[in-house]
């Protein structure tokens, strides 16, 4: 069955539920990109250093990978629902707080609370939107994996269109379209049934000693450096006007999209997932080296087209870490998410740090070195990255997704 049939269970037939959690994502998956545009704004309004603003990455991704240990734990204890409801209250409170910020440490320390919340939201999403489908986990999937596309697409933008006044309204623009996520899935969205076997808050830990699901994390751990060294590092190296940078990021942001969901597939189909996502790999180290090296021309150019290989890596991630290991679906994504998002936590903070100590071409050579890496550990360790000794499949994959934060 076609997904995107408008007739019953399509993709465009879903309960109220369903686009309610999906709205409310599509608003979550933009406050990973927001700032972005608006990152040398703050720089200047808060009078700190590119080092010092990154950090709003560094806390919000370093609290969103601990928080994977804490996030099927009170899913499983108290409901998708209220889990839902929780994150959004966090998101709202901190991201409200965030643009009443005077110094960069207490914006840091907003964006930390912003992540929990985010942790919380997002990684009960897809499991809820897929509980709540018309149509089977197929169309869910798909119109999960469309609002993450859309979200990180429009949050440069929207973040461009506010912050060209202020660096402040675009944190107060989330908190309050995240405020109308809050009522309508409060309205729209009933309690879903609670898992047979609550998650202790070890089991993560504990499926990460499946070798393929390891393989997977470590691997996504070292693309994850290179991914947000692109997200928080270039903007800075592209210096431009917050409209200009939002522009940038809202092309990389669909070309994102539009690879992860309609070219990924298509890709795995003829090649197989685990030659895509090396290929794909050593593309994006190629990429960031010239992102690097190449005029400013080229940056901007280079920056849009890593949308692209950031689209397929992600798709293909999602699938090896949930369809590797024999682990309930949500464990072995909260052990995955655990490590990787270490990742998005230090590329912030050592991108700034390494141009310190060196120059601005030098983190987009350990960007490429650290893509190259990942793609190194598929190479070495494909034979436990397959599943009953076949390459994954995206059919699969489709049947088999819930919650992976953020991909």
């Amino acid at each position: 069955m076609d997904p995107f049939d408008a007739g019953a269970g399509g993709i465009l037939r879903q309960p109220k539920a369903v686009w309610a959690t999906a709205g409310a994502s599509v608003v979550a998956f933009m406050g990973i990109g927001l700032v972005d545009p608006i990152l040398p704004s703050i720089a200047k309004g808060l009078d700190a250093s590119a080092g010092q603003v990154s950090l709003l990455f560094t806390s919000y991704f370093l609290i969103t990978a601990l928080a994977m240990l804490v996030t099927g734990f009170v899913s499983s204890r108290i409901g998708g629902r209220k889990t839902l409801l929780l994150g959004l209250a966090f998101v709202v409170v901190f991201a409200g707080l965030a643009g009443t910020s005077d110094t960069v440490g207490q914006l840091v320390g907003y964006r930390a609370g912003w992540g929990l919340g985010n942790a919380l939201f997002v990684s009960t999403a897809l499991a809820v939107i897929v509980g709540a489908a018309a149509g089977g986990s197929a169309a869910a999937i798909l119109l999960y994996e469309s609002a993450l596309g859309l979200g990180m697409a429009c949050g440069p933008l929207l973040g461009a269109l506010l912050g060209d006044a202020s660096w402040r309204y675009p944190f107060f623009g989330t908190a309050f379209l995240m405020a109308i996520g809050f009522l309508c899935i409060s309205v729209f969205l009933k309690e879903q049934p609670k898992p047979a076997r609550k998650t202790s808050l070890l089991d993560p830990i504990r499926a990460l000693g499946h070798g393929g699901l390891a393989s997977a994390a470590v691997s996504a751990f070292f693309y994850n450096y290179t991914f947000f060294t692109v997200l928080a590092f270039t903007p800075f190296v592209l210096n431009m006007t917050p409209y200009k940078s939002g522009a940038v990021f809202f092309a990389w942001g669909v070309l994102l999209a539009v690879f992860s969901v309609l070219v990924a597939p298509r890709m795995q189909k003829r090649f197989g997932s685990l030659k895509v996502l090396g290929g794909s790999l050593v593309l994006l180290a190629a990429d960031v080296l010239v992102l690097g090296y190449g005029n400013h021309t080229a940056a901007i150019v280079c920056t849009i087209l890593s949308g692209a290989f950031i689209g397929v890596n992600n798709t293909v991630y999602t699938e090896l870490a949930l369809g590797v290991s024999d682990a309930p679906r949500p464990v072995a994504s909260a052990g995955y998410n655990f490590v990787r998002w270490f990742a998005a936590a230090a590329a912030p903070y050592f991108a700034p740090k390494i141009e310190e100590w060196t120059d601005v071409h030098i983190p987009f050579v350990v960007a490429a070195v650290t893509a190259v890496l990942g793609a190194v550990v598929v190479v070495v360790r494909r034979r436990v990255l397959t599943h009953d000794a076949e390459e994954l499949e995206p059919k699969h994959a489709a049947e088999d997704s819930v919650a992976v934060f953020a991909d």
